[in-house]
């Protein structure tokens, strides 16, 4: 069916407020960002002296108690007054003093009264974090949402221990609270994993003439103050599990067994075909941590298999899941492969263009229909991005083309803002690659494009990519153009150096580059599994990235 879906980049407080209407989503699901990196002392630390404003670059966890933090407690002090939620965070500072998980938890409170308002009657939150803030995150929760509508608290194991601990048991787990909007009207669909195969095999032991496997389980009331459900059943008084007319349709079919030749308590047949498998329960075990092909080296990312549980659980096929600290985008990715719609936002062009890239790999065959708000969708609004933020600009100017920040030591990729691969080869040969440079300023020159044909000898890579906000100059395109081409193994031509500026990715333009697998994938470290951009299939091989398909707006 056909997916709704809105990506947005800014801060998700703003966004929730000026974007989200009230109850239009079905289910929360959100991964707060934490520095769980620092030591746990550290996080209950005063905060002294005048501190910069905290932000949140690129994927760090970085919320620290400062003027910012300072000025957002005395706003919810004086918007909620009278209210749990400030009775909650003035009883936190009582007990933790100013410090950074004060700031965290106070950065926490109003967005988590956004996602209230917006989530729907039926709807329900899950919120993720590990146990260094889970309690405290939990009395913050019991106050905005009310401690009845509780539901769960999930004890998720990850596959492997975070390290040896010499004087306490390792870690190895993370804590998911699930709240209702309002206790009763939430959507729920039972969650069941298959049987265990030995365990099948201990548990249903008997087999029917017809080669049917059955255990024998109990027929008894777990509550015995029931005297409706008191009665005789084959010369056995007991509180019964169903009432009379239950128990005779069950014994009519042949269902009730008394065993001990007849001497024992009557007992119910249960066959294995009619069980749908071992009912879920709060602990997960079984959902390891993202590897493999699944990884995209997020520091924090979390597997499919967990957001396609949470979301198969509390909602509906067309529902609306909303992920307002969205990263590298699972949750948005769980919900498109599951027929719902889906609202990300992320305070990171990086994240943005992370997602994008994501869905077009996971998706290649589908038409993704989505709007992307917030991000530069014209010259002007660019040259404003570039103004603020250089590194923010440098995420974005990348994603245009599909490709990803490359990452390394700082100072060893001097030249190499981001890469992608190409293969034009047959199956097993070799991956040919493209380093990209991104220059915000206006300052531009020769110079650069000299740099450029450097990086790419030194690199042994086939094409350089020169990406600028501003028009290069006639020296820059002659030292472009005497670097000569690359000539793919079926002879086609591709110009070694290629400037682009923005104005034309935003009209569509891309890189030129040859592709006979249809193979296009972002370089990252072998800890990254990256994400393909669109493309479009040209004759003769030739491949061009589309700016207008990774963007659907």
């Amino acid at each position: 069916m056909a997916v709704s879906c809105q990506l947005y980049y800014g801060d998700n407080l703003d966004v929730l407020r000026r974007h989200v209407v009230d109850e239009s989503i079905d289910l929360v699901y959100l991964d707060p960002p934490f520095n769980s990196n620092a030591t746990y002392n550290a996080l209950f630390a005063a905060s002294h002296g005048r501190l910069a404003a905290s932000q949140i670059k690129a994927f760090d966890d970085t919320w620290s108690w400062d003027e910012t933090a300072a000025r957002l407690y005395e706003e919810l002090l004086e918007q909620q007054a009278g209210e749990r939620v400030a009775s909650c965070l003035g009883a936190m500072r009582e007990m933790l003093g100013e410090c950074d998980m004060l700031a965290y938890l106070v950065m926490m409170a109003p967005r988590l009264i956004e996602l209230r308002r917006i989530l729907k009657s039926n709807g329900c939150v899950y919120l993720h974090c590990d146990p260094t803030a889970s309690h405290y995150l939990k009395a913050v929760m019991d106050s905005v949402f009310g401690a009845s509508n509780f539901r769960n608290e999930i004890i998720w194991r990850r596959s492997h221990p975070k390290g040896l601990a010499f004087t306490r048991f390792a870690s190895n787990h993370d804590v998911i609270f699930c709240y209702a909007k309002e206790r009763g009207k939430e959507t729920w669909n039972p969650v069941y994993v298959p049987h265990d195969p030995e365990e099948v095999l201990k548990q249903y032991r008997m087999v029917d003439g017809d080669g049917r496997r059955y255990q024998l389980t109990s027929l008894l009331n777990p509550n015995p103050d029931r005297p409706h459900l008191t009665y005789e059943l084959y010369g056995v008084t007991r509180t019964w599990r169903w009432k009379p007319s239950r128990m005779k349709e069950e014994d009519e079919k042949g269902r009730i067994v008394v065993p001990k030749g007849g001497k024992g308590i009557p007992r119910y047949k249960r066959y294995l075909d009619e069980q749908e498998g071992v009912p879920v329960d709060d602990v997960w075990t079984d959902i390891p941590v993202a590897k493999g092909d699944e990884r995209l080296g997020y520091p924090t990312q979390k597997p499919l298999a967990l957001l396609r549980r949470i979301i198969e659980a509390s909602s509906n096929v067309g529902d609306t899941i909303l992920d307002p600290f969205c990263g590298c985008g699972t949750a948005v990715h769980a919900a498109q492969e599951l027929g719902r719609n889906w609202v990300g936002i992320d305070i990171t062009h990086l994240a943005i263009s992370e997602i994008k890239a994501r869905l077009n790999r996971a998706f290649p065959k589908e038409k993704l229909v989505y709007k992307t708000t917030g991000e530069p969708t014209s010259v002007p609004d660019a040259e404003a991005l570039a103004s603020s933020d250089e590194y923010q600009f440098q995420f974005w100017a990348l994603g245009l083309v599909g490709a990803r920040k490359r990452e390394g030591k700082k100072g060893a990729d001097k030249g190499i803002d981001g890469q992608l691969v190409f293969h034009d080869e047959p199956i097993g040969g070799k991956s040919k690659h493209i380093i990209i440079s991104v220059k915000a300023g206006k300052r531009i020159s020769v110079a650069h494009i000299r740099d450029l044909v450097g990086v790419i000898t030194r690199e042994k890579a086939a094409i350089g990519v020169f990406i600028s906000m501003h028009s290069p100059t006639k020296e820059m395109r002659k030292e472009a153009a005497s670097a000569g081409f690359y000539e793919s193994p079926f002879k086609t031509k591709h110009p070694k150096i290629q400037l682009l500026t923005i104005e034309e990715l935003l009209a569509g333009k891309g890189i030129s580059f040859p592709d006979v697998k249809g193979v296009n994938v972002t370089h990252m470290p072998a800890t990254h599994n990256p994400a393909a951009p669109a493309t479009k299939k040209k004759k003769g091989g030739v491949r061009k990235t589309s700016q207008k398909e990774l963007f659907d707006e």
